[in-house]
């Protein structure tokens, strides 16, 4: 344990961040477990703190008597500054105990331009960044999330890659490495990683060889050994309803993003939106039922007394027993001023009218994710609402009260045009003058933002090339000429960044020495805007002899080797191409829930299936087929 003289945290602008102790966090003796992990987010305390995933794992490795689980997130500047300054290693907020003491360091990769932050806390840490630097004296290197679906840019720093939903197999690896801890690691840490790699869903990057063409292309990556596997399955917890989940969560000494109860619905998502990389690794659709949701929001809000309750999934209002869900929370809690909120809401009456209910305690703004502008882009996205739908909602949301819509597009989508992105700036004044025929008021309140599309590997715009920043900045500029009225906002997001996050989304290897670079040169907190520094990134990408342009602006062939292909998210390639000609001619693929079987691949694969609970505790299990 560190002993830090709490004096000096007056010049740190939030001392709560670092200081521990917050209600319902776990402190275990080290000396009394057989395994000790620190479980890392690369972002400031207020965004680690709002993750599920963190949660889940620290009560997941903490229910168990042999390990404990801390927790350890990026210190903001001010904070790295007094580290620094007074020689501090990176420390957990538990215990206060170096990272570098720890048996095992886990980080989850959410977003691409988060990296530099993993360098630089490995940094602090006295870590060395490279695993071939690192042996058995050092902690392993064990990552996760979405981003390593294509973790190829940071191979070269991770020992372990868990991919897929870890809750099976955290448990799986902390029993290896118990025992292989007790024996002593017998031949060391290639040998305890070739076991490792026999866990179903786990990649090794120093067990495999990555080749280039003589032109400087990806060629392959093959395992060095003949028992380690050529393709790793991602990791699926089928039974969601027994999982287990955290109901006694940590509660922030300080404001976090979000700052509230979460129940997960359901996992995964089958609406088939062909931008979606989470739609795609997250399949197939697995629900926990209404009664076992109700049972986790009643422990959750007696162990924290929250007075919220977020219902989270990819999709939230498809969740199939919504409105008995709603029902249920609202009369158990109704006395209690404990509100219900939906993230964002389908475009349908539907959703408002479970909108009505749940914001009988506290009334807020409605969130709708149209997408594009034009139904053509609609369809090409496959996004599988039209204007009428969006109209009828907004119709619906302003008789009923509301006065504030909020709209979520994309710009730099494939096959846009100009006429789509004027079609942004018409349905934000037809939803305004809708506002203003239903309520003879002027007081509507509409806002737009606007993202800039990132192509995704394992999604159907894997191969597309992403458009020039100076395209996408013209476009910007284009759509803020067409709204003129202060009654909209308008808001984008930097084309610069986007940019930098596709070259990482779809890179090779070859950009570790990239990260390392930029980091040197002082890129940390990218993902903040006023921290981002284009001008030198370009500079870090210069000094490697590497082009971010070959990465995120070039359109793939189909047959071209991936770097990301070894890494199975079990969505069948044919697939993603057949949705990739499909958005070519604006066709829509219908959503396997409610439609035939499109063959993804996914149920066949893992050998699995929709679970459905039907009415008097039936479980009815669903399977598919191509059809």
């Amino acid at each position: 344990m560190i002993e830090l003289d709490t004096s000096w945290l007056q010049h740190v602008q939030k001392p709560a961040r670092y200081t521990g102790g917050e209600y319902n966090s776990i402190v275990k003796d080290h000396s009394t477990v057989a395994v000790t992990m620190a479980l890392a987010f690369p972002d400031v305390y207020e965004v680690a703190m709002s993750h599920l995933g963190i949660k889940i794992l620290y009560g997941l490795v903490n229910r168990r008597e042999d390990a404990v689980a801390e927790r350890v997130f990026a210190p903001w500047h001010d904070m790295e500054e007094e580290m620094r300054k007074r020689n501090i290693p990176l420390f957990s907020l538990e215990t206060r105990t170096p990272i570098r003491d720890f048996d095992v360091l886990g980080f989850t990769l959410q977003y691409e331009m988060s990296f530099t932050n993993i360098l630089n806390m490995l940094e602090l840490a006295g870590i060395p960044m490279y695993a071939k630097d690192r042996d058995m004296d050092f902690p392993l290197l064990v990552t996760g999330g979405p981003c390593a679906f294509n973790v190829e840019p940071l191979a070269d720093f991770f020992d372990i890659v868990s991919l897929g939903e870890s809750e099976e197999w955290s448990d799986e690896f902390i029993d290896l490495y118990k025992s292989e801890k007790a024996k002593g690691f017998p031949g060391g840490k290639e040998a305890f990683l070739r076991k490792v790699a026999k866990i179903p869903g786990t990649y090794c990057p120093a067990l495999y060889e990555v080749e280039y063409t003589e032109s400087g292309d990806f060629k392959s990556i093959t395992p060095r050994f003949d028992d380690v596997p050529a393709t790793i399955e991602k990791r699926i917890i089928e039974d969601v309803e027994h999982v287990f989940y955290p109901t006694k969560p940590v509660v922030p000494f300080l404001d976090i993003v979000h700052d509230r109860a979460v129940l997960e619905l359901f996992r995964g998502c089958t609406r088939g939106c062909r931008f979606c990389q989470a739609g795609m690794l997250y399949r197939p659709v697995r629900e926990k039922t209404p009664e076992r949701l109700l049972e986790i929001a009643k422990e959750t809000i007696a162990n924290t007394g929250y007075n919220e309750i977020s219902l989270m999934s990819l999709s939230s209002a498809d969740y199939s027993k919504l409105p008995e869900l709603v029902d249920m929370l609202m009369e158990e809690f109704k006395d209690k001023q404990v509100s219900v909120s939906l993230p964002s809401l389908r475009i349908d009456s539907f959703s408002i009218d479970i909108a009505k209910k749940v914001q009988q305690v506290r009334k807020s703004g409605l969130t709708f994710a149209p997408e594009a502008g034009t139904q053509r882009m609609r369809d090409v996205i496959n996004k599988g609402v039209s204007e009428e739908d969006l109209l009828a909602a907004c119709t619906n949301a302003f008789k009923s009260g509301w006065n504030t819509v909020k709209l979520y597009f994309m710009m730099g989508l494939p096959t846009e045009t100009d006429e789509d992105l004027a079609g942004i700036a018409n349905l934000a004044y037809k939803v305004l003058d809708l506002h203003r025929d239903i309520t003879g008021r002027r007081n509507g309140s509409v806002t737009v933002s606007v993202s800039f599309f990132v192509p995704k590997t394992h999604s159907p715009y894997q191969w597309y090339g992403q458009q020039d920043v100076e395209e996408i900045h013209r476009k910007q500029r284009y759509l803020k000429s067409l709204i003129n009225n202060r009654n909209i906002s308008y808001h984008y997001h930097d084309g610069y960044t986007g940019y930098m996050e596709a070259a990482f989304a779809r890179g090779d290897r070859r950009l570790s020495g990239v990260l390392v670079e930029a980091w040197k040169l002082g890129c940390k907190f990218d993902g903040w805007t006023e921290f981002f520094n284009y001008e030198t990134w370009l500079k870090a990408f210069e000094n490697c002899g590497l082009d971010p342009a070959y990465y995120a602006r070039r359109t793939r062939d189909f047959d071209e080797p991936l770097p990301w292909d070894h890494l199975d998210s079990t969505v069948s390639k044919a697939f993603l191409k057949r949705e990739w000609e499909q958005a070519v001619d604006a066709k829509l693929t219908g959503d396997c829930r409610r439609a035939p079987c499109r063959g993804c691949n996914v149920c066949p694969e893992l050998n699995t299936a929709i679970i459905d609970y039907k009415e008097g505790g039936r479980v009815e299990k669903v399977t598919f087929g191509l059809t």
